[in-house]
């Protein structure tokens, strides 16, 4: 039997972050995606996959960007030990319930790449993609670059140049006139 598990590294998706976030408790989420795994998708390489999930419960950090949108910046690392980006967030926004959501799973060898494992589980729950449409999340341009170029705390995607371009426009479109909420004070 496949065994799953939280990721440290999600624990950060909370009601006051600037990530979407599930307000079950972490035992429903995981038979949440137990009961759902069969529906898994490919993610973006081997080892890394997308559970769609029912979408009650789950809230999205992202917003749709209008003209006159206050916006602000802060330059931080997301973890101990990788560089610091770039990250812009809406202020003013409000997570909103999720149409659709994707637990984005990363198997235990991918994990064990760059030391990330929280647990013994076969499979980790790295991130929840709750949108507010019916589409896809992707990466974020910033995201998919740091995986590509193997920077601390990126994940190799091992696509080639031109799947990496391909991806790198796919972000681009969807984040254009979008971003996350910036997180409660």
């Amino acid at each position: 039997m496949i065994s799953f598990a939280i990721s440290d590294f999600v624990r950060r998706q909370t009601k006051d972050s600037e990530f979407s976030y599930f307000s079950g408790t972490d035992d429903e989420l995981l038979d949440l995606v137990t009961e759902h795994y069969g529906n898994h998708k490919e993610g973006y390489r081997d080892g890394v996959v997308l559970v769609p999930v029912p979408s009650a419960g789950f809230y999205s950090a992202v917003v749709a960007l209008k003209p006159g949108d206050k916006l602000v910046g802060e330059f931080k690392a997301r973890r101990a030990g990788e560089q610091p980006t770039k990250e812009i967030r809406a202020t003013g926004g409000e997570k909103l319930p999720a149409k659709s959501v994707d637990i984005v799973f990363y198997r235990h060898d991918v994990l064990a790449e760059n030391n990330e494992r929280s647990s013994n589980a076969d499979w980790e729950i790295i991130s929840i993609n709750a949108s507010i449409s019916d589409e896809t999340v992707p990466l974020t341009v910033g995201a998919l670059m740091r995986n590509y170029f193997q920077e601390v705390g990126g994940t190799d995607t091992q696509m080639s140049p031109e799947e990496f371009v391909e991806a790198l426009k796919t972000s681009r479109e969807y984040w254009r006139d979008k971003c996350l909420v910036a997180p409660k004070e």
